[in-house]
């Protein structure tokens, strides 16, 4: 398991031994429970994630209802970017929506492993570049897809999450009430 954070960033920018080991010793990795919430609205985030296990949900409270932002899962990036980097309250929640096995990481470690390792910081620029193309897709879909194409989208991209994710998180992610989500299956099965 601990190596799935190296092997990341080595297919992003090759490291080197040295650099892996200073990765290694800095790493600290947490089992969460199912419900476990990882920030909430109003919470300064101080800490960053990488999943090895497990899936983390993004969701804003709106008028009362959770509103599903985004699933993050294996090899993925969990951070409140503004929060964490601006030092200001987070405007959502974080929560594991199953069992999950995290890498955790703080501003602290990380500003250590710049200093030591310059090229560490190019690393954490080219993932921050990653997962900000991955969340203007995201948005741009909300902005050009229905939601059965949404839906057909997540299930082609990420079939895992219909295994592990219950339905009315998927509802909300795609912008549909659960008993839409219902219709769309049916409208989709009786197309094949």
């Amino acid at each position: 398991m601990e190596n799935k954070p190296l092997n990341y960033f080595s297919r992003i920018m090759p490291i080197t031994k040295e650099e892996a080991d200073a990765i290694s010793a800095t790493m600290v990795i947490k089992h969460y429970k199912k419900g476990d919430i990882l920030l909430k609205e109003g919470q300064i985030s101080t800490e960053a994630y990488f999943v090895l296990e497990g899936c983390v949900r993004q969701y804003y409270i709106v008028d009362g209802e959770e509103r599903t932002a985004n699933f993050f899962t294996e090899e993925q990036w969990v951070i409140s970017l503004n929060s964490f980097s601006n030092n200001l309250p987070s405007n959502h929640y974080m929560a594991c929506s199953t069992d999950c096995f995290l890498v955790v990481g703080n501003r602290e470690k990380e500003e250590d492993l710049y200093g030591r390792f310059p090229k560490l910081e190019t690393v954490a620029r080219k993932v921050m570049e990653k997962n900000f193309v991955e969340q203007q897709e995201i948005m741009a879909s909300y902005t050009t897809d229905s939601p059965e194409q949404r839906y057909i989208k997540l299930f082609n991209s990420r079939p895992e999450l219909f295994k592990t994710i219950p339905q009315y998180q998927i509802a909300s992610y795609i912008g549909v009430k659960p008993e839409s989500l219902s219709r769309i299956r049916k409208r989709i099965i009786a197309k094949r």
